[in-house]
């Protein structure tokens, strides 16, 4: 992630939280979140899925972010300030790291990421991880389209837009067993990915092209971001 890059408000994230709550609930129903013991939540940034993961779980819920400003925003959770590249934690540290929209913004050290995340697990230790794929993102009609804005600024800003197919093969390769399922379920299209995408390092003409996007009228839309809902066993 480039350093001048800055977390979207946390109404922003709490919206995005929102919309990927019941793939997030199976995905954490599935891997027995409520007997697991020490839980990492990892780039929680403002918190929007801390106090879920405290609720569903039996046990320790640990909150890393790189800004250290959020993860102290969230109550009566120890909040740690560090890199998913070098996680400040010993062997073995958890039995359940959680991730959502996270390893997207690690970009060039996501297998740094990967190696880190193995290395706290215990065995038998699962990555439950939410991730997009904006190279596969549908959108009509034609006037609506913004793939190309996402992936022009998501790379400017360090990110990895393609993160979602790349996710299960890097996993593989350190040693998970991995489990991928794709969110198939087609909510109705939202301003807010607008807001999402103004938050980006966008060119002038990028911004003037999204500005004329957002002034037209508003006709039936289809939106839908994949994103790759995996499990991934130590």
């Amino acid at each position: 992630m480039d350093a001048n890059y800055q977390l979207p408000n946390a109404a922003l994230l709490k919206e995005q939280a929102e919309w990927l709550a019941p793939a997030r609930a199976r995905l954490l129903r599935g891997v027995g979140i409520a007997h697991r013991r020490r839980v990492l939540d990892l780039g929680a940034g403002y918190g929007a899925v801390t106090g879920e993961l405290v609720r569903r779980g039996g046990g320790t819920v640990v909150a890393l972010d790189q800004v250290i400003t959020a993860v102290t925003q969230i109550p009566n959770v120890p909040g740690v300030c560090g890199d998913a590249q070098v996680l400040p934690f010993v062997n073995e540290s958890f039995d359940l790291v959680f991730c959502q929209c996270v390893l997207l913004w690690v970009g060039g050290g996501v297998e740094g990421a990967i190696a880190e995340i193995h290395r706290t697990l215990q065995p038998g230790g699962v990555l439950v991880a939410l991730e997009p794929d904006y190279g596969g993102l549908i959108e009509h009609p034609p006037e609506i389209v913004t793939r190309d804005l996402w992936l022009a600024a998501l790379r400017r800003a360090g990110a990895e837009p393609h993160i979602g197919r790349m996710l299960p093969g890097l996993l593989e390769r350190q040693g998970f067993q991995v489990q991928t399922r794709l969110l198939d379920e087609l909510v109705p299209a939202s301003p807010t990915r607008f807001e999402f995408l103004r938050t980006l390092p966008l060119t002038e003409a990028e911004t003037a092209v999204l500005y004329r996007m957002v002034q037209l009228p508003t006709p039936p839309q289809v939106v839908h971001l994949p994103f790759m809902l995996v499990t991934a066993v130590k």
